[in-house]
C-alpha cells in the first residue's frame, strides 16, 4: 500500500503527515497540554498503545514531536499546527454536529476534558470532591471523581477515599450538551435531565469552576 501521495503540492505533502487515522487527535491532546504517553491514551482512549507509539515515532520522525525521557513536546513545527487543528474543530462544531450519535457518547473522554479545563481560579480555598454518575456512555463507564483543589485537579475513575461534596447524576449526552454549548448546566437540572446534590452554595458555585470546549461559542449556520 503506497505511502505517498506522489506529489509536490504541500497539501499533499502535509497531508502524508497528518491525515493517518488518529495523528490529528494525538496532535489535538499535545497541543491541549499533555506530554505523557498514560495521557494521551485517556485523550484518545479507543486507539490502541502499540498504534499510538507508532503515531508518536512517525511524529518525531518528521519533526513533530521531541520524545525527552518520558515526556512528548511538541516542536515549533507541532506548535505551528494548533490553528490547523482549531479550524478543524471549529468546522466541525458548525457543521459536522449532526453526526454525534449514542456511539458518540463517551463519558470518559468527557470527563477528562472537563478535568483539564477547570477553572482552578474559582474554586473554593479547600479541597472539593464531585462526583458524576452519567449513565448511557459509549465505554461502558458512568462513574467518575473528581478532586478539585486549588493547586491540583484528579480525575478518578474509582472512589479516591474522600468525602463527596457534590452529587452529579444524568445521561451523558446532557453533559455533552452542556460541554459543547448546546445546553445550560442549570437549565439542564430545570429541565429534569441532571441532578446536583450537595450544600446550596456549592451547587449554586459548581458551573463557575468549569470552562466548556474551545469549540462551544463557534455559531451554528443560519437556520441550524
Amino acid at each position: 500500500m503506497t505511502t505517498t501521495y506522489g506529489q509536490f503540492c504541500p497539501v499533499a505533502m502535509a497531508s502524508e503527515v497528518l491525515t493517518e487515522r488518529w495523528t490529528p487527535l494525538v496532535v489535538r491532546e499535545l497541543l491541549c497540554g499533555s506530554t505523557r504517553f498514560n495521557d494521551l491514551r485517556r485523550g484518545v482512549p479507543l486507539m490502541s498503545p502499540a498504534l499510538l507509539s507508532k503515531r508518536l515515532k512517525t511524529l518525531e520522525r518528521v519533526g513533530v514531536v521531541d520524545h525527552v525521557g518520558s515526556e512528548y513536546h511538541l516542536t515549533e513545527a507541532g506548535r505551528e499546527l494548533w490553528p490547523v487543528i482549531e479550524s478543524m474543530g471549529i468546522w466541525g462544531q458548525r457543521w459536522a454536529r449532526g453526526d454525534v450519535i449514542a456511539k458518540h457518547f463517551d463519558a470518559s473522554l468527557l470527563m477528562w476534558d472537563i478535568h483539564r479545563n477547570v477553572d482552578t481560579a474559582a474554586l473554593p480555598d479547600r479541597r472539593v470532591v464531585v462526583h458524576f454518575h452519567l449513565r448511557g456512555s459509549s465505554d461502558g463507564k458512568s462513574h467518575f471523581w473528581l478532586v478539585l483543589e486549588p493547586s491540583a485537579v484528579d480525575l478518578c475513575l474509582t472512589d479516591p477515599g474522600h468525602d463527596v461534596d457534590v452529587e452529579v447524576a444524568g445521561h451523558v449526552e446532557t453533559m455533552i450538551d452542556y460541554w459543547m454549548g448546546r445546553r445550560d448546566l442549570l437549565g439542564a437540572v430545570k429541565a429534569g435531565d441532571l441532578a446536583i446534590a450537595g450544600p446550596r452554595l456549592l451547587v449554586r458555585e459548581l458551573p463557575t469552576w468549569f470552562t466548556r470546549s474551545p469549540f462551544a461559542p463557534v455559531p451554528l449556520p443560519v437556520g441550524a
